[in-house]
């Protein structure tokens, strides 16, 4: 499984942006998905994930509702919608494929990550 994650960019606080995951080769569609964020001098962080059919989601306790994530399996692509954003949003953020068909929070149980794209938001 290939991920490609896009949508990234500079955005300023209280803007929106969505990113794509989209896989290739063998899809996941059968895996759970996720997004982490890493910030400059900090570790991976759980942002969201997402269940193979999309039935169940999680987030981190944090976002306090501002983040959205969903997927398309027919398109072989996970969402995330991210609004009001913060200036401590700025992040890589990396989608991750789970080993099995649900998800979890921790980064070691995901076997497939994409490359990561750039989210920086200006105050």
């Amino acid at each position: 499984v290939q991920l490609q994650a896009s949508g990234g960019g500079l955005v300023q606080a209280g803007g929106s942006l969505k990113l794509s995951c989209k896989s290739s080769g063998r899809t996941f569609t059968n895996n759970g998905v996720a997004w982490f964020g890493q910030a400059p001098g900090k570790e991976r962080e759980f942002i969201a994930a997402i269940s193979w059919n999309g039935g169940s989601t999680a987030y981190a306790d944090s976002l306090k509702g501002r983040f959205s994530i969903s997927r398309d399996n027919a398109k072989n692509t996970v969402y995330l919608e991210m609004n009001s954003l913060k200036p401590e949003d700025t992040a890589v953020y990396y989608c991750a494929a789970h080993r099995g068909s649900y998800y979890s929070r921790s980064a070691p149980d995901y076997r497939y990550w994409g490359q990561g794209t750039q989210v920086t938001v200006s105050s």
